[in-house]
């Protein structure tokens, strides 16, 4: 509780004494640019409300080090993650200490190196099947493509289940999702839900909707009972031989699947969809691109998994749009007790935001940082800046257990279509950032395919 006596940071301080809904109202109206006016009008460490929540937003590399990774023990998921929960359970991203770290054992075998080489020539036979179905001049809505084909990756690499049939149906209940998800982090929420609202129930049918899929494949598992190799035969499998010796439940797995699909696709989809849109604007950049990929793969219709380290500037054009527009766009923690951070406190039960959006576009750490420019990754560059300016995949315990298994996908995904097609956006639309639980574009993109002629 913040009391009187407490040494505040710098922030709205109207809200203290004025309309505790502030924060909030503003928060929730326009988060990227409230977040993004908070850090430029009060620099690193910035205090405000939202409704009661007492709120320290942190907007330095060695701050967000220090929450994330030094003491990160101080600290427990925040409310989104938590309200996350209606949804995901208690999946590796929204559980929890000892329950955490046995299911991040079980889990870590599927994302070892070696395994996800082996997922790699899945990922480039999707996209290419993929680019073989557009036809010159067509337009397409590139991010529900992008969706659509990392739902079929991550399905077949990770379940060995074959999901194309159901990828409208899943694709219409996750974005029903997203935007419901707005209505599960209203103040007093928990009470809300309760009722019996159109929001709710229309959440209440998508997440049913999602669960009939995912049930349907550990039922299937279950029944043929052959181990295929993939990450849900090894959890079926797990015997977790360093706690209690158990496996899981069918419960258990359905939360690590529904917290796969959702962070195995709708992430990676939304990064490959923010790279194509600002490639369209950028030739010269799409140029470059185009050029590594004609070079490495010599003739080749695609690349293979030992092509991978050899596009190292498809790598940088990803990287840097994620920059840009991070998929996961801010990362919230609760203080379990006193937190010390400079010469203020966090007091325990405050609310710490640390965000992708703000932090990557700091002129500090990124020069013209509006500026789409790979070269920002060269291995200089990235050595002469802090290590936590760019956190796309979170820091510390909790780093997406799967950031090498995206790495890999969006730079096969990349090489792959772009090795047969330019992407132009039609031209007129309005393309808006739509921060939900991840950064989607609003109205999807609308881009028209043009073959390209080697």
């Amino acid at each position: 509780m913040v009391t009187a006596a407490l040494k505040l940071p710098p922030g709205p301080r109207r809200v203290l004494g004025g309309n505790p809904l502030f924060g909030f109202l503003a928060f929730r109206r326009d988060p990227l640019s409230f977040l993004t006016e908070m850090a430029r009008e009060y620099g690193d460490i910035v205090f405000f409300r939202m409704g009661p929540q007492h709120t320290y937003m942190l907007n330095h590399p060695d701050l967000i080090k220090d929450a994330l990774v030094t003491h990160q023990d101080a600290f427990m998921k925040g409310r989104a993650l938590q309200r996350s929960k209606r949804l995901l359970g208690e999946g590796l991203l929204t559980s929890e200490g000892a329950h955490h770290r046995r299911q991040r054992r079980l889990a870590q075998p599927a994302f070892h190196r070696q395994r996800i080489e082996t997922y790699g020539e899945v990922m480039i036979a999707y996209a290419a099947r993929t680019a073989a179905a557009w036809r010159d001049a067509e337009t397409i809505d590139l991010s529900r493509e992008m969706m659509r084909l990392t739902l079929a990756i991550v399905a077949k690499t990770l379940f060995d289940a074959d999901v194309e049939a159901d990828a409208e149906d899943v694709g219409a209940a996750f974005t029903e999702i997203m935007e419901l998800f707005q209505m599960l982090m209203l103040p007093y929420s928990e009470y809300l839900e309760k009722l019996p609202l159109p929001a709710t129930r229309k959440f209440e049918r998508a997440r049913a909707r999602l669960d009939a899929v995912i049930y349907r494949i550990i039922e299937e598992r279950r029944l043929s009972g052959r181990d295929r190799g993939d990450l849900l035969s090894m959890l079926i499998a797990a015997q977790d031989v360093e706690g209690d010796g158990g496996g899981m439940s069918d419960e258990q797995l359905r939360d690590e699947l529904m917290t796969l699909f959702l962070a195995g696709h709708e992430t990676t989809a939304n990064a490959l969809t923010w790279t194509w849109y600002l490639l369209a604007q950028h030739p010269e950049i799409e140029q470059k691109l185009h050029a590594e990929v004609d070079e490495v793969l010599n003739g080749r219709q695609e690349p293979t998994v030992a092509d991978y380290p050899r596009l190292r500037y498809t790598e940088m054009v990803v990287a840097e749009a994620m920059r840009l527009y991070p998929p996961a766009w801010v990362v919230g923690r609760m203080a379990l007790a006193d937190f010390p951070v400079r010469e203020y406190v966090i007091p325990a039960g405050s609310l710490v935001l640390m965000s992708q959006y703000v932090v990557q576009r700091d002129p500090r750490f990124f020069p013209a940082p509006a500026r789409f420019d790979p070269e920002r990754w060269t291995a200089a560059a990235r050595e002469a800046r802090p290590t936590y300016a760019y956190f796309p995949f979170g820091a510390g315990a909790r780093r997406c257990i799967g950031e090498a298994f995206a790495w890999m996908e969006g730079v096969l995904l990349i090489a792959t279509i772009a090795r047969r097609w330019r992407l132009r956006l039609v031209p007129g639309q309005i393309v808006t950032p739509h921060p939900r639980i991840t950064l989607r574009p609003k109205e999807g993109i609308c881009m028209t395919a043009e073959r390209r002629v080697r």
